[in-house]
């Protein structure tokens, strides 16, 4: 998959179309100081816009593995166009993480905004705390935006835990980055 020429019109497309979403999976990491290999793209979009995301995705040469009012999975035959994740946002706290999404300085180009580290960390934690054969990658993942992202609302973040009923396991981490030998 061709990430980049990938993530350039697809980003092109939503925003002809006015469609509102940002960057959040692996490149998003990437943006926050935390490399980790990608095979796909993971966009937050409108929720409201679905069916538009639908129609575009299907214009560019995709195919939908699955559809549901919160998320849609693409594939291509074609490799170089791989495979395209949207999470769809209709509710308070996602449509607060597209508001607070904003461009990252490296990225040139047509490329989407980011969503900020703590709104990923809040990702992070939905995503393992409904397929918690995920937790350990995900876990991993927080620890090191916890350790790396330049800038980061706590509070945020511990909001996001509690939502999930997940307050320890922040406090288990955040013991384990005081406490690690450099």
């Amino acid at each position: 998959m061709e990430l980049r020429s990938v993530l350039d019109k697809i980003s092109k497309a939503l925003r002809e179309a006015e469609i509102d979403h940002a960057l959040i999976g692996g490149l998003a990491l990437a943006t926050h100081g935390v490399t980790r290999a990608t095979f796909d793209l993971d966009l937050l979009v409108d929720g409201e816009r679905d069916e538009d995301v639908d129609r575009i995705s299907r214009a560019m040469g995709y195919e939908c593995l699955h559809r549901t009012q919160h998320v849609a999975n693409y594939a291509s035959q074609d490799p170089k166009l791989g495979r395209v994740d949207f999470l769809f946002t209709r509710r308070a706290h996602g449509k607060g993480m597209l508001s607070r999404a904003r461009p990252d300085p490296a990225m040139a180009g047509d490329l989407p905004r980011v969503v900020d580290a703590a709104d990923l960390i809040g990702l992070k934690v939905q995503a393992y705390s409904n397929d918690p054969k995920r937790r350990c990658q995900d876990l991993a993942d927080i620890q090191r935006l916890l350790q790396s992202a330049r800038e980061l609302d706590l509070e945020r973040v511990r909001e996001y835990f509690r939502i999930f009923d997940r307050e320890q396991e922040l406090e288990d981490l955040l013991t384990r980055i005081i406490h690690e030998v450099p």
